[in-house]
Parts: structure tokens; sequence; C-alpha cells
């Protein structure tokens, strides 16, 4: 073997011996085969969801997905196989079979597993595996093309990473040994002739990341390689120079974004600097040019030109957000930032998508509806499922939701870092023994989070929290004691000691409103914002419109706290009435109307 070769494969034997030596499962090997990490995430392990709405979302989430009937998920792959095939297919996109989510349902629940010890959910997992594999052909042509197979190359990994499930290995390779000799490598890019907006074959620039990721699991090169031959220069090149691409619109907007994950995956495996580039200068054109006050991005589907496509979408597309996929995909891209980088900065997106994105979605239905577009509208919206039953955002529900005990805390050997403030704990493991840090928050409807730590003796490190880039006059105390740590916009604030049992940190971040402008073509068309969430306005009165005033300092003058944490009542100087409270965007639920983009200087409507 070169050495070079030795060198990248030498961290995925250790990992395999130790797991062999310790008996237990072990964290998935790290990302840095080729990229240096500045701080990484605790890999679905260690983190606990307290008692909340988010809590309560996620158990919903596995409850849901734990029910769905086995004989259902694999009835058309029976059927086809000539075996005996109970139930009934589940319809809508999973007709023909459950090819379009099945590999993202087994990642789904192989992350449950390794984050709650869910014995359940990993045995359901293990099932429909095993009874799936019955169907698959003996020289592993399981009926994938493209955009299935990648799922189910991120399931099978996962089995493996997260449940130490030893027989999705040779499955793996299996499937990807056909899929290597059989896939269409046509690789024709969007927007090009026969390329339509996703490319031909579909989706075909997103392959890479999972196969990456199942050669550092075992450090076979068949997926090294074979995730080489689905890189996208033709777009990610847009990015190697500029965050201001002139010519990177008009393309399906998940897919891209989530192919900016291929190219993570591509610097973590061979440290080449352009990739960072790449996915550093994507990232800083969806905050600048793309993205919602809620960070969602793409109207229609589409990535919006960057002359004010963002802005006039809003006069007529109800298809604002592919919520389900597109918070999928920024979750992935703003982690990898955070692990290359350490910045603290990309941990904004991720809040927003939180709490505005897959955290304000409809949950899945029995008939397998699921809860599509976000619906952004000036002119008012609702949210809606999407007409077909089992559509992609079913399979990207269980990953995102799954994925909240993935990126409330990050660590380094000396670090613990607070991404989110959500009520959870963690505990981090230690050669001096292990830390347990509980946060106890109403964030985002209150200002403060007490984190509290458990330690069996007392060690120094540093306690870092993200203060977000549009707070002001954050502060912390230590032990009820003012601490005086600098803490600017948009960058972790530290505090480093010999922290001891009992010790408690209270962070406070004001929440004042703000209006933000869609782009800077309509400067004037603003959602209202407080803190990271987006702020609806009720449509289900009679109200007259009302003109919103001309500053943030006016707005919040107007603004009163109502009687339900983080609503409030409008109360414009002129005293006219507004029954119509202001509430967050996740606080909304189905087909209930409401406002969410305003044009600030559009005048009253009369009818009357």
């Amino acid at each position: 073997m070169p050495r070079r070769e030795f060198l990248k494969a030498a961290p995925i034997a250790a990992y395999g011996l130790a797991r062999v030596a310790q008996g237990s499962p072990a964290p998935p090997p790290a990302l840095n085969t080729g990229a240096a990490l500045r701080i990484e995430p605790f890999h679905y392990q260690g983190v606990r969801l307290r008692s909340s709405q988010w809590q309560k979302q996620f158990q919903a989430m596995r409850d849901f997905y734990l029910g769905i009937p086995d004989d259902d998920v694999l009835h058309g792959w029976r059927a086809a196989a000539g075996l005996p095939a109970p139930g009934q297919a589940l319809g809508g996109w999973c007709r023909i079979n459950s090819s379009t989510v099945f590999g993202q349902w087994l990642s789904g629940m192989a992350r449950i597993y390794r984050a709650t010890n869910d014995t359940a959910i990993r045995n359901k997992a293990i099932g429909l595996f095993a009874e799936w594999a019955k169907t698959v052909k003996p020289d592993g042509d399981c009926g994938m093309r493209h955009y299935p197979y990648d799922k189910l190359v991120c399931g099978l990994v996962d089995l493996k990473a997260f449940t130490d499930f030893d027989e999705a290995l040779p499955m793996l390779e299996r499937v990807t040994t056909f899929a290597s000799r059989n896939l269409n490598r046509d690789n024709v890019p969007a927007g090009e002739k026969l390329g339509g907006f996703s490319g031909r074959p579909g989706e075909w620039y997103t392959l890479a990341e999972n196969l990456y990721r199942a050669w550092q699991l075992t450090g076979n090169p068949l997926y090294r390689d074979f995730a080489g031959a689905w890189h996208y220069h033709s777009y990610w090149g847009k990015f190697e120079q500029t965050a201001a691409p002139p010519d990177a619109h008009g393309v399906h907007a998940y897919s891209h974004i989530n192919s900016f994950s291929s190219a993570a995956m591509a610097y973590a495996v061979t440290g080449e600097e352009k990739y960072l580039r790449i996915i550093k200068n994507a990232c800083d054109w969806l905050q600048n040019l793309q993205c919602y006050a809620t960070g969602g991005f793409g109207p229609a589907e589409v990535i919006a030109a960057p002359d004010g496509g963002l802005g006039r979408a809003l006069e007529a597309r109800q298809d604002t957000f592919e919520t389900g996929c597109g918070s999928w995909a920024a979750f992935k891209l703003s982690r990898y930032l955070m692990q290359f980088t350490g910045e603290a900065r990309y941990g904004d997106w991720t809040e927003r998508i939180f709490y505005n994105g897959i955290g304000a979605a409809l949950p899945v239905t029995p008939e397998g509806k699921n809860f599509y577009y976000s619906d952004y509208r000036v002119a008012g919206g609702m949210k809606v499922y999407y007409l077909a039953a089992w559509a992609c955002c079913a399979g990207t529900y269980i990953q995102a939701v799954a994925d909240y005990h993935n990126i409330i805390y990050y660590k380094d050997a000396d670090s613990l870092c607070v991404n989110l403030y959500v009520p959870s704990e963690v505990t981090w493991s230690r050669p001096a023994g292990a830390v347990k840090l509980t946060q106890e928050t109403g964030y985002p409807e209150a200002e403060t989070s007490t984190l509290t730590l458990e330690l069996a003796q007392s060690q120094k490190f540093a306690l870092k929290f993200r203060v977000p880039g549009w707070a002001r006059d954050v502060s912390v105390r230590l032990n009820g004691a003012e601490a005086n740590v600098p803490r600017p916009p948009g960058s972790w604030a530290s505090l480093e000691r010999a922290w001891n049992s009992g010790d408690r940190v209270e962070i406070r971040i004001p929440l004042a409103f703000r209006l933000q402008a869609v782009d800077r073509q309509h400067p004037d068309r603003v959602a209202i914002v407080r803190g990271p969430v987006v702020m609806a306005l009720e449509a289900d009165y009679h109200d007259p419109n009302f003109r919103l005033p001309d500053t943030d300092a006016e707005l919040n003058q107007w603004l009163v706290a109502g009687e339900r944490p983080g609503w409030f009542n409008v109360r414009p100087p002129d005293q006219s009435r507004v029954r119509s409270n202001l509430r967050p965007f996740y606080s909304i639920g189905q087909e209930y109307p409401y406002k969410l983009y305003f044009d600030k200087k559009a005048l009253p409507l009369a009818f009357w």
C-alpha cells in the first residue's frame, strides 16, 4: 500500500481494533482522514433532550416511524421478487416500492438508537434490512438507481456506524459493486441541454458524500474511487474563488445545496483546500443572497436569481421552501463547516433552521402525507400537506429531527461548546472523568439559559457558548456574579477555569424585534424577527391591514407581550384595534392563515 493510502487507512484500522478490544460499539471514525477538525459534534451519543416542544416533536416522530407496518414498507420488493407479500404498498411516491425513502428511514432509525439506546427502533431497522435483503439479486442489483441508491448507502453506513450491525457492510459492498458497474455516468449538469434543473441522471451530484463516509468506515477503496466519479466540478467550481457567482441560479435548490456536503466530504477525505473554499463561499452566498429570514431557500425549488428573485417569488409562489429536505441539507453543511473551521457563526444558520424550518414543520400523517413546502407569500399563507403521500420530505423528516441530538453541542480536547439553547443535557467523556452539563431554558421565548455542571472532581477546561450574529448586549453570570468575558456577535464566548460540580452559568441573550428585508432589491419587503425566530401575524381575524413602523425601535414599542410565552399583541400608536397576535412561526398549526412577509411601505387596505 502506498504511504499516503496507508496513512489515510490507519485511523480506520485503529477504530476497528479499539472496538474489538473494548467489546462494545464505539463512535464512528472521525472525519479527519485528510482534513484537520477544529471541533466535532457528539455523534448522537451522550446528548439527551429534556422536556420541551422539540423533545415532544422528536418523540412523536420516533413513535410514528416505529409504527409504520413492516409488511407495507416491504410489500413492493417482495412482490417483485416473487416472495409472499402481505400488507399493501404505501402508495404515493412509494406506490411501487419504498426505495425513495428506505435508506433514509434506516439512517434515521440508526441515529435514534445511537442517541437514545432505543432497542425497539434498532430492531425495526435491522428487521427491515433483513427482509429487504432477501429481495436483492445475487449480483447486488437492488433495483435502485442514483437517487434511491444514494440514500441506501447512507442507511447502510449508519446501520453499521450507529448500531454496530455488521451485516450491513457485506450488503453495502454488494450493492455498490453492482452500482459501480451499472449506474449511468452521463453526469449532465443541471441547466444544460437535457439536464433539466436537477441534472441527468437526477441528482447524480449528491452521491459522493455517503460513498466517502463508507470509505471512512471501512477503508475499502471501492467507495472512495466510486465517490470520485460524482464530483460536481462544473457547479462547485463557480464557488472556488468567490461567494457571489453570477451564474449559480436557476437550478434545483435542495439537491444543489445538498451537493456541497459531497464537496465537504471530498475535503474531509483529501484535505484539498479548494473544497473548503468552495463550501465556505457557498454558505456565505446562501446567507447573503439565497436565504429567507427563516433560513429557508429555493422558491419553487429553484435557486433564485441574484437580481431580486428571492423577493419577487413572494408575490406568486406558495412553494417557498422545501422544508424537510432543505433543513437536512442546511444542518449538514453548517455542521461540516463548524467542524472544519471551528467558527461559531455557522451555528446561526443551524439555529434559524431549527426553529423556523424543520422545527416548524407539520408531522407526517398516518397515511403518509408530509409537510413539503413552507409558504411565505406577502399575501398570506397556510401550512398544508403535500398532495402525494410519502414524498421525499417523509424521508428527510426522520433524519433532520433525529439530528437534534447532533447539533446542540460540540467539543474538542479542551472545550465544551454550546451551539443551541435547547432544554437538554450532555455527558462529555474526558480522561479526568465525565462532565455532565444540564441546560435549562425557555429560549427562544425567554432570554436566559442556565447551564449546570456535574463532575466527580474538579477539572480545567473551556466552556464556550455561541453568541448569535444578530445578538447585542449578551451577558454572562458565573455562580451569580457577572463574568467579564469577550462576547462579540458571531463568535464563541469562552469561560476557561477549573470547574467544580454545581457550578452554574447563566447566559442572557436579549430578544429584541427587528425588521429583516428579504433581499437588497426589496428593502421594504420584510419579515418580523425576534432573536432567531420569525414571527407570523395571525390572519384569522377581519382586521384591517395596518402599515408597519419605519424603524426597529418603533416596532419594539408597538408590540406588547401576550398571555402565551413568545406571543405578542400589536398596539399601534393610533390606538387602532388589531386583534391578531404576532406569534412564532413554529407555533402555527395546519391550515391556519398567517402572514410572514410584509410590504412595509404599503398603505392600509380599506375594503369597507
